[in-house]
């Protein structure tokens, strides 16, 4: 039954994502004597060689596997940790409300504000480009832009260069 598991038994084992980390995270969890059987929504050809992969259409809970792994941000701020555990499936990983940290910057930089965590000098929260533009003549240089939301590793710019600002702000 679902939520039953014990550890130390062979478990089924489904992985969530379909990049490099979750290549290496299949590599490794197929090592483990734990893994009776490893499955990869939506997974890769390098995985394949790994794992059984099988689409990522929301059935991959159909499966009731004994463990789950997620790897991206994107289903984790989508809120599947919360769904898995709803059903009673062993899952890791944050739930909804924690991946907003990693989700949306301005989330996390008012949360660790809120609670004294050091961080970087905040300039301004920008709601658009135009209004980005402005601050842009009122910076220290250099200057860090990050770009709230998911943005597959693309949402940071570290740059002396107002050129650069602004090419980064209208993409």
């Amino acid at each position: 039954a679902a939520g039953a598991h014990r550890f130390g038994a062979r478990m089924n084992i489904l992985l969530v994502g379909s990049g490099g980390r979750e290549h290496a995270l299949a590599w490794k969890i197929k090592q483990s004597p734990l893994c009776t059987r490893l499955f990869a929504a939506p997974g890769n050809p390098g995985i394949a060689q790994l794992a059984t992969c099988i689409p990522a259409d929301g059935k991959e809970m159909d499966l009731e596997p004994d463990l789950t792994v997620v790897g991206p941000e994107g289903p984790l701020v989508d809120g599947i940790v919360d769904r898995f555990r709803a059903r009673g499936l062993l899952i890791v990983g944050p739930n909804a409300e924690a991946a907003r940290l990693e989700g949306s910057k301005i989330f996390a930089k008012q949360f660790m504000e809120r609670h004294k965590i050091p961080t970087a000098e905040v300039y301004g929260m920008c709601d658009s480009p135009t209004d980005a533009h402005m601050l842009l003549s009122s910076v220290d240089w250099p200057l860090v832009i990050k770009a709230d939301g998911l943005c597959a590793g693309k949402g940071v710019l570290v740059t002396s260069s107002v050129e650069d600002a602004t090419d980064f702000l209208t993409r």
